[in-house]
């Protein structure tokens, strides 16, 4: 009779162990399964959260209440070819990189140029794109150039490329937190010039009803590329994968063509990793000629119309 109770106790332990054991190998299970079913470390399986602007066409903004333009419709693609949907979500560029980093977004869309600094922030995939400084000025200013800017009132957005450039040249800039916050500046008299993405600068002075003029652009220094967060490395390398796969297949060159018509290309540009080509409106795949590196100079007063693209 004593004999039964120990067997019992063995039993139960015994099955202790074999649960345990199973449990423990469902957990492992569970991890494989993640890994699997989210490669990335998305906030979400499946769906890459964006975070972007609503206010800068033709790169990224709101248009019937859908997030689009070029930067925004690229990623698109991009994601399509890793099996991912895009959630958009509006914000500041000011915030954008941080949210990257603290993982609020996985990805920001924002013609976000590659610096030094920006890159002790977030990651940068390759780029997808170049871009212009443009120098607007309300209408009837004598300023014709970015070299006549000292001691004048200029405004830049807050934390973008041009920002830099203002602070580098030591213009002590009016900051603003968005471009409409700018262009108000400029309409208003308030501000002798801003230094803006040359695309937007172009637009806002057409809609300005005469009120804004594009004095002048140049040449940004650097690509404007997605950003992820610090050490997300599988993503960075998928988005680098996808971007080369569209610019293999004429999306990137297609997208170009509908938001910056006519636009040249620097002769030493090259999308994505550099080894692929990007199919021209022919279909054949080659490099731009050197004849398309031709940029006004930084004083130059003529800006052709829509042939300039957003660097922020």
């Amino acid at each position: 009779m004593r004999i039964l109770p120990a067997l019992t106790r063995a039993a139960a332990l015994g099955a202790a162990t074999i649960l345990a054991a199973t449990a423990l190998t469902a957990c492992g299970d569970d991890t494989s399964s993640d890994a699997t079913a989210n490669p990335y470390g998305l906030a979400q399986p499946g769906v890459l959260r964006a975070g972007t602007l609503t206010d800068a066409p033709p790169n990224v903004y709101l248009k019937d209440g859908r997030f689009t333009g070029f930067d925004n419709d690229l990623l698109t693609a991009v994601a399509g070819r890793l099996g991912l949907t895009v959630e958009f979500v509006g914000t500041d560029f000011s915030a954008l990189l941080s949210q990257v980093n603290n993982h609020k977004f996985d990805v920001g869309s924002s013609s976000i140029t590659i610096t030094e600094a920006r890159k002790k922030t977030v990651d940068f995939g390759n780029g997808y794109d170049f871009g212009y400084f443009g120098l607007d000025v309300p209408a009837g200013s004598p300023i014709t150039g970015f070299d006549q800017l000292a001691g004048k009132r200029v405004v830049v957005v807050q934390g973008t490329v041009q920002d830099d450039y203002a602070t580098g040249q030591q213009l002590d800039p009016v900051r603003v937190p968005d471009y409409n916050g700018a262009i108000n500046q400029l309409k208003a008299g308030t501000a002798d010039a801003w230094i803006a993405p040359a695309e937007i600068g172009e637009k806002s002075a057409a809609d300005s009803t005469g009120k804004i003029t594009v004095a002048a652009k140049q040449l940004s220094p650097a690509p404007t590329a997605y950003a992820v967060a610090k050490g997300s490395d599988k993503l960075r390398e998928a988005l680098n994968k996808g971007l080369d796969e569209v610019i293999a297949d004429g999306t990137w060159s297609r997208l170009q063509a509908q938001y910056y018509p006519g636009r040249p290309i620097p002769a030493d540009f090259t999308p994505g990793s550099g080894t692929v080509s990007a199919p021209t409106a022919s279909g054949t795949s080659s490099k731009p000629s050197a004849s398309a590196s031709a940029v006004p100079s930084a004083s130059a007063s003529a800006v052709p119309s829509a042939s300039a693209s957003a660097a922020s």
